[in-house]
């Protein structure tokens, strides 16, 4: 069969969830993902607690309060700004610092920030917003460039340092006659340990 009537070779795809590890990967290192992400966490509690009507051994307990409507909008902003964080990186900053401020009015305003579950997830996601940067934009020639000008380096450090590793030749045993013809070859030449007779 010849080549030309022969079916082509399928294109190998790259395996779904290789790719979606690779996307995923890609897009939490571009942007404050874990600040983004305790701040989404910190805003749960905060506009659940008011609103929910929890059941202990048949007796409801509802903790609807007057500010119901200040711990909903808290909440919906922590969340807002959490992503924000992911899907805006430019503003991390201000989302870090209004993630922070709103967890700590949190506090007074909505059951002590959800009983206390949102402030620590709010006040570290603010600050990891604050504190995240990008990695700097490499050029690839630069850094092609870069990368061959030490591997250069290496190459020209390789003959130095070769023949500063060479064990120097103990000049007597280099002059020393070789053996007779029914002699032995002396045991340093062969490479064996010295005999006593």
């Amino acid at each position: 069969m010849s080549s030309t009537l022969a079916e082509p070779r399928p294109v190998e795809r790259e395996n779904p969830l290789r790719w979606g590890r690779r996307v995923f990967r890609d897009f939490r290192r571009s942007r404050p993902f874990w600040g983004g992400l305790l701040a989404i966490f910190a805003g749960v509690p905060i506009m659940y607690f008011p609103y929910a009507n929890l059941s202990l051994n048949g007796m409801t307990i509802a903790m609807a309060t007057t500010a119901g409507a200040g711990s909903l909008i808290i909440g919906v902003l922590l969340i807002v700004l959490g992503l924000t964080g992911w899907f805006q990186p430019v503003v991390r900053v201000f989302a870090g610092i209004a993630t922070t401020l709103l967890t700590l009015v949190s506090i007074p305003v909505s059951n002590l920030g959800g009983f206390g579950l949102s402030i620590l997830p709010g006040l570290i996601g603010g600050g990891l917003m604050i504190a995240w940067a990008p990695l700097p934009a490499v050029d690839p020639a630069e850094a092609e460039a870069a990368v061959t000008e030490r591997v250069a380096e290496r190459v020209a450090e390789e003959p130095a340092a070769a023949a500063a590793a060479e064990v120097p030749v103990d000049e007597a045993a280099a002059q020393q006659p070789p053996a007779a013809a029914g002699g032995t070859v002396p045991a340093q030449q062969a490479g064996e340990p010295k005999e006593i007779r």
